[in-house]
């Protein structure tokens, strides 16, 4: 048989809709996975049934409706997007070759089980798994990986597969990060200070052997030099913790804070570990972020988007691909 190739281009997920009843159905998948909350659980299963779920959901709510659209969920259409981009541009670069390019969730829809189903109904005899993760952690990157082999143990005919698990220092996508940030800057004046601010994760994942941590520092750093910013005009934070226990430090909003209360006149926030935006960035960067800078007394406050869907990111995207798989397609 020739050689077809079908690549996964996968995400967290996101609800449906932005209503109580599916952000539940969407929290029940996530907050369930045992990669993302790693208690034991009969511990945390009670938690999680008897009380988050019937108390997040209306709040979390809340907060998906500010940022869907016409379109939807950010998190969703910008990874189509980005999907139907690449697709065209690998086939521009290899004209000859049989590919295809899905997007899959590891929660919700489109389904991981359902979108290999539907590369492999279109004759994929290879396939390639990519997290939109730059940075590898078991709560993202892995849970992913999982689901995929979950599913593929299940197929009579297992195809041949290649995972590419992080990509935090590739030069195509540190070039493309720090494009984006020089471009972003063409429009006004560089700021007094940049934030580089990244998902967290429980300092115990950490310590326990994920390496998220150190490769969010080593793509801060590579950015920054990328850049050529000097060393006080720039910082990594990690942002989105959830519960009591310790998280990656520094927080985000704790510095945010910081910085406001500092009267720092201009800062800006990107963040490189998400591939597009979603209601992390969107809302709660772009629009949490501001109010605290800004209510301690900081200045003027921009958020730099994700690459999302843009030329830059297809670029850097394909150069990673083609590292990776290039010589097999």
């Amino acid at each position: 048989m020739p050689t077809s190739l079908g690549i996964l281009l996968a995400n967290t997920g996101t609800p449906d809709a932005p209503t109580p009843k599916a952000v539940r159905r969407f929290l029940t998948q996530f907050l369930a996975d045992p990669r993302v909350i790693e208690m034991p659980r009969w511990q945390w299963l009670p938690i999680l049934h008897g009380i988050i779920l019937n108390t997040r959901p209306r709040k979390s709510a809340k907060l998906y409706q500010r940022v869907w659209d016409e379109r939807g969920s950010p998190l969703l259409y910008h990874t189509q997007d980005l999907a139907e981009n690449l697709e065209a541009a690998l086939h521009a670069h290899l004209p000859e070759a049989s590919l295809n390019v899905a997007v899959g969730m590891r929660y919700g829809n489109p389904s991981i089980k359902d979108v290999l189903g539907k590369l492999k109904e279109k004759g994929a005899t290879d396939l390639l798994i990519l997290p939109l993760f730059p940075q590898y952690s078991g709560t993202t990157s892995g849970t992913i990986i999982e689901a995929v082999f979950d599913e593929l143990k299940k197929w009579r005919w297992v195809p041949s597969i290649q995972v590419i698990g992080d990509y935090h220092d590739h030069p195509a996508y540190i070039s493309a990060a720090a494009e984006s940030v020089r471009r972003f800057w063409t429009q006004s004046q560089k700021p007094e200070k940049l934030v580089l601010s990244f998902h967290g994760i429980p300092k115990e994942y950490v310590e326990k052997g994920d390496p998220y941590e150190a490769q969010c520092q080593r793509t801060a750093a590579l950015i920054a030099e990328a850049l050529s910013l000097e060393k006080d005009s720039w910082l990594a934070t990690f942002q989105s913790r959830l519960g009591r226990g310790e998280w990656l430090k520094p927080y985000t909003d704790e510095v945010l804070v910081k910085l406001g209360s500092e009267k720092l006149t201009s800062l800006d926030v990107l963040s490189p570990g998400f591939a597009v935006d979603c209601l992390e960035t969107v809302d709660e960067i772009a629009h949490e972020g501001r109010k605290d800078f800004q209510n301690a007394g900081g200045g003027d406050f921009r958020y730099i988007p994700a690459l999302n869907a843009s030329t830059l990111q297809v670029e850097a995207l394909s150069e990673i691909i083609f590292s990776s798989w290039g010589k097999n397609v």
